[in-house]
C-alpha cells in the first residue's frame, strides 16, 4: 500500500463513519415520531485496482443505508379515534398535496379544518374507497380509485325509508272492538272494525317523518286484514289480506280483488316512492299482542364524529346516533418492505427491489388489521443508538489517526529530498 493509499483509506473510513453517527442522529432524533423506520448503515469494501495475487490495493469503504421496515413498533393506546395503527403487515395509503400517493405507517390521523381531509403530522391525507359511488373494489398494483377520507360531503343528510319490518304476534282469540278512520278504500268510504292498531315510523326524501298507521281486523278463521293509512289527515295507503296455517305462521297475502302478494314484500304507497315491508314473521297464535313495526330512514342530521372499525370501513356518526358506511380504507402490502424508498414526512414509495404493490382489505388475505385509537411508535432503541454513535465516534478517530500517520509519513519522504 502506497502512503496515498493509507491517505485515501484514513480518509475513507472517516466519512464511512460520519455517514453511520448521520445515521444514528437521524434514529434518536425521530425515536418520538409515529411509526418511524430505524436506520443503520452497512458497510462493505471498495477496491480501487486490481493486483496480483498477493498484492493489497488500497480502496474505500461503501456505506448502504437500510431501513428496519418490518421491525415494527410497540403500538400505544390514544384517546382519539382517529388516531390508526395497522396491527400485521402493511402500509396506509396517503396523499400528499400535490395529489402523489405514497405509503406510510404513521396513522396520528386529525381532521384538518380548512379541507375536512383526515391528515397526520406530515400532512399527508388518508385515503379509501368512497362508498357512496358503489362497493370498493381495489385494483391490481394500483392505488386507482382512492379518494382522501372526508365526511363533509355526508353532512346534514337525509335518508328516505325504503323497507321496514311488520312482526309479532296476533291474538289469534280477539274480537274487533274498534272501527278503522272513514277514509276512502278502494273507492268506498266503508270503515272497519280493528282489533289492534300499530304506529311505524318513516321519513320522506327530506327527511320529514311519516307516520304510518297499521289498523289490523281479525277476519276469524286465521285470516287477518291489514289496512295502512298515514295518521296525518288519516289518508288511506294500502290493504293486504293475510291468511296463516294451522300452526299460525302466515302463509299467503293477497291484495284487495284477489291480487297475490309475496309476505316478505308488502309495498306501502308513501309520497310518491313505494315502501317495502316483511309481514313473513307475523304469527296468529292464542296469546297477547306483540305487534312491531320499524322501517329505515333517518331524518336530516350533522355528523358528530368518523368512526374506524377493523376491517377499514370508516362510518359517519351523525348527532342522532345513526352512522353511515361512508369510506373503505384499504391496506397495501409490497414483497420486501424494507427494500421501500424512503422519502420525506415518514413515506415510502415502491422501488425496484420492494416488489410491485398489492392492495387488499384489513384483515384478509394477510393484510393488517386497523386498530383505532392507537399509535406506533418507532422502533428505535435510545440505548442502542447511544452504544453506536460511541463506537462510530471510535472508529472515527482511529481512521483520523491512521490519515494523521499517512500524512506524517508523506512528510518525511518529501524531506528526504531535500
Amino acid at each position: 500500500m502506497s502512503l496515498l493509499g493509507v491517505l485515501r483509506t484514513g480518509v475513507s473510513g472517516m466519512g464511512a463513519q460520519t455517514n453511520r453517527i448521520s445515521t444514528v442522529a437521524e434514529n434518536v432524533q425521530n425515536s418520538g415520531t409515529t411509526g418511524y423506520k430505524r436506520a443503520s448503515t452497512e458497510f462493505s469494501s471498495l477496491l480501487v485496482d486490481g493486483g496480483a495475487t498477493g498484492t493489497y490495493n488500497s480502496g474505500a469503504v461503501e456505506t448502504t443505508v437500510r431501513r428496519a421496515v418490518t421491525e415494527g413498533g410497540v403500538n400505544t393506546t390514544t384517546t382519539s379515534t382517529s388516531d390508526l395503527a395497522i396491527e400485521g403487515n402493511g402500509f396506509f395509503v396517503v396523499q400528499d398535496p400535490a395529489g402523489v400517493k405514497v405509503l406510510t405507517r404513521a396513522g396520528n390521523f386529525v381532521k384538518d379544518g380548512e379541507s375536512g381531509n383526515y391528515v397526520n403530522a406530515a400532512g399527508f391525507a388518508l385515503t379509501g374507497y368512497d362508498l357512496s359511488t358503489g362497493p370498493a373494489v381495489p385494483t391490481l398494483n394500483s392505488t386507482d380509485g382512492l379518494v382522501p377520507v372526508n365526511m363533509n360531503q355526508f353532512a346534514m343528510q337525509a335518508t328516505a325509508s325504503k323497507s321496514g319490518l311488520f312482526g309479532g304476534n296476533l291474538d289469534a282469540t280477539a274480537t274487533n272492538t274498534a272501527t278503522t278512520p272513514p277514509s276512502t278504500e278502494s273507492g268506498t268510504a266503508t270503515t272497519y272494525g280493528y282489533a289492534k292498531k300499530t304506529s311505524i315510523l318513516t321519513y320522506d326524501p327530506q327527511g320529514a317523518k311519516v307516520t304510518l298507521d297499521v289498523y289490523m281486523t281479525n277476519n276469524g278463521a286465521n285470516n287477518w286484514t291489514a289496512r295502512v293509512y298515514n295518521a296525518s289527515g288519516n289518508a288511506w295507503l294500502a290493504t293486504a289480506t293475510l291468511g296463516f296455517n294451522a300452526s299460525g305462521q302466515l302463509a299467503t297475502a293477497t291484495a284487495p280483488g284477489g291480487g297475490a302478494l309475496t309476505t316478505t314484500d308488502i309495498g306501502i304507497p308513501v309520497g310518491g316512492r313505494t315502501l317495502s315491508f316483511d309481514f313473513s314473521t307475523l304469527t296468529n297464535l292464542a296469546g297477547d299482542y306483540s305487534l312491531k313495526g320499524a322501517a329505515d330512514g333517518k331524518a336530516p342530521s350533522a355528523v358528530k364524529s368518523a368512526q374506524f372499525d377493523p376491517d377499514g370501513t370508516v362510518y359517519a356518526v351523525y348527532d342522532d346516533g345513526s352512522r353511515l358506511a361512508a369510506f373503505k380504507v384499504p391496506v397495501a402490502t409490497v414483497d420486501s418492505p424494507d427494500n421501500l424508498d424512503p422519502k420525506a414526512g415518514n413515506v415510502y414509495t415502491t422501488s425496484t427491489t420492494s416488489g410491485d404493490l398489492q392492495i387488499g382489505f384489513a384483515g384478509a388475505g394477510g393484510f393488517g388489521k386497523v386498530k383505532s385509537g392507537s399509535l406506533e411508535a418507532s422502533n428505535v432503541d435510545v440505548s442502542t443508538e447511544l452504544t453506536a454513535m460511541i463506537e462510530a465516534q471510535t472508529v472515527y478517530t482511529a481512521n483520523s489517526k491512521v490519515f494523521s500517520t499517512g500524512n506524517d509519513l508523506l512528510e518525511i519522504l518529501m524531506n528526504l529530498k531535500r
